[in-house]
């Protein structure tokens, strides 16, 4: 049965509990205030692959994801306990479910490139309704996320979505020039129209630059669903997270946990630590 008791959540923390190693390496260029997906830095979990143009569904399984023993029902799994140590003052790392990626876009063309298959609802991808949270998708974020830097030439993006209503629009003016950065994640929402405000993104269909950056680059779209967030007030010194500070989120099975971090400083710093997803 789920956990619903503390000394049930006591007992799984001591006694079944999968173990999070986090020791991930620092992303250089990053700008204060941004958010910086930690997919692509080497450490523990390992450096995840670029995702290529034919979207998909990662896992637990999936390389750069945090490694986790699923749960048979009524069962199931909770982020119970967080310890880090970051190597810049003032940043918050937050807990993501990856729920589908794809990657290949470039940064050196204006003419529309078109997206296949980065669809959550019903078909398509079809990821399990568990991970999605609410069912009409308010519960996920979307990205534009950067694998390689682009150049600096200023450009804009507009990006045609489709929302849980199957309507469209597009998201205007999302500036990618100035060297965009690998790592940098550019959340989608705060681009929604004000006439579109209350609709959530079911579907990525194309972007289109207003100017090449000069350089290819490479970058894509990334849906996620946040679980939790640690800060980390002071460099080199522990925080640390119980069930509680985290808000104990369930995490269902085959959910691919990656770290994004909220910049202070001109990279992400290292992160070292330890966790626990605890099972009952």
């Amino acid at each position: 049965m789920s956990i619903t008791t503390p000394a049930q959540l006591l007992d799984a923390l001591a006694n079944n509990a999968s173990r999070l190693v986090i020791d991930k390496a620092s992303l250089a260029n990053a700008v204060a205030g941004q958010l910086f997906s930690l997919w692509r830095a080497t450490g523990q979990p390992a450096q995840g692959a670029i995702p290529t143009t034919t979207a998909a569904v990662p896992t637990s399984a999936t390389l750069g994801a945090f490694g986790f023993t699923n749960q048979t029902a009524p069962a199931t799994s909770y982020l119970a306990w967080l310890a880090l140590v970051a190597g810049n003052n003032a940043q918050s790392w937050e807990v993501h479910d990856r729920i589908a990626h794809m990657g290949g876009l470039v940064l050196n063309v204006t003419t529309s490139q078109t997206i296949t298959g980065l669809d959550i609802g019903t078909g398509a991808l079809n990821p399990p309704a568990a991970r999605l949270g609410a069912s009409n998708f308010s519960d996920v974020q979307w990205f534009l996320e950067v694998y390689t830097d682009g150049g600096a030439t200023a450009s804009n993006a507009t990006v045609n979505v489709t929302f849980g209503d199957s309507t469209s629009a597009n998201l205007n003016v999302i500036a990618v020039g100035g060297t965009l950065r690998a790592g940098r994640m550019i959340p989608l929402t705060p681009f929604i129209a004000a006439a579109d405000q209350g609709k959530f993104i079911q579907r990525i269909n194309s972007v289109i630059l207003s100017a090449s950056t000069t350089v290819a680059g490479n970058f894509g779209f990334t849906c996620t669903r946040q679980r939790s967030v640690v800060p980390t007030l002071l460099a080199n010194l522990q925080a640390v997270a119980d069930w509680a500070q985290l808000g104990l989120p369930e995490v269902p099975n085959d959910s691919c946990l990656q770290l994004v971090c909220t910049t202070s400083a001109t990279s992400t710093g290292t992160l070292r630590g330890q966790g626990k997803i605890a099972h009952g």
